[in-house]
């Protein structure tokens, strides 16, 4: 649909073919992109082997935010084989599940922190790191959720940390605009990922973004996807500091 021929771009946050970032990454390669992947431990490493595989994926390497040097890492394997990076996927989040469950009102100091450490400031780190690299411009996305916006029952405290990460989108493609860095949030309908499994009655949700969104139906990865491709392609280089939705029209209501 657009194309990244010639492009090279870093998608963190695959953990299996139903992951967001897995969508995004398959739509990249097909687009003509060169792609570096991420896994998150041991226990995800065969899932994300074969798919790394499938898209031809140059690097691919640990990462886990949380341990000290490993994000530096990745960025020096890009710098060493590529040089330069045209476009960053950031689509990992966290939150513990008590917190996750739990009211806003009684969330935990280490929890709310950890959620917004893991969920948010890891993208204001990759945009630091990805900055010296994007010499020529480029683009950086994130994920997020309409739970930013309005509340979603069982979301919990994910939802501050969203529009935490929406606000860092913000901020960040006013500072690294002049650089000719664009800074973008997707925010994706609900979808049956791992990560999803996490949210109360899910499957409820599920029927009633079918029955409330405009569209009548879900989203799928290869919708993502699509959105994903365009903002990162040369299509999109006047769009930046925006949640673009791709949900069938939920959020309009």
């Amino acid at each position: 649909m657009f194309s990244l021929q010639g492009k090279k771009g870093l998608v963190v946050g695959v953990a299996n073919e139903h992951s967001i970032a897995w969508g995004a990454a398959r739509s990249f390669r097909e687009a003509g992109a060169d792609l570096a992947l991420t896994w998150f431990n041991d226990k995800a490493r065969p899932y994300v082997e074969p798919l790394a595989r499938s898209v031809d994926a140059q690097i691919l390497m640990p990462l886990d935010v949380e341990v000290p040097g490993q994000l530096e890492a990745v960025f020096e394997a890009i710098m060493t084989q590529w040089g330069r990076l045209d476009f960053v996927l950031h689509s990992i989040a966290f939150a513990p599940r008590s917190d996750l469950h739990g009211r806003v009102t009684d969330a935990s100091r280490e929890g709310f922190a950890r959620a917004m450490d893991i969920s948010c400031h890891s993208f204001a780190r990759m945009a630091h790191l990805a900055e010296p690299l994007m010499a020529h411009g480029g683009s950086l996305l994130t994920m997020s959720y309409v739970g930013a916006e309005e509340v979603i029952p069982g979301y919990g405290v994910m939802g501050p940390v969203k529009a935490a990460l929406e606000a860092s989108t913000r901020y960040m493609a006013c500072e690294l605009g002049p650089k000719g860095i664009r800074v973008n949030a997707v925010s994706p309908g609900p979808l049956a990922t791992r990560a999803a499994s996490g949210i109360p009655d899910f499957d409820a949700l599920m029927a009633d973004a079918i029955a409330r969104a405009p569209l009548r139906r879900l989203v799928d990865l290869d919708d993502v996807g699509a959105l994903c491709t365009f903002l990162v392609s040369d299509a999109a280089k006047s769009i930046t500091g925006n949640t673009l939705f791709v949900d069938a029209g939920f959020h309009v209501l």
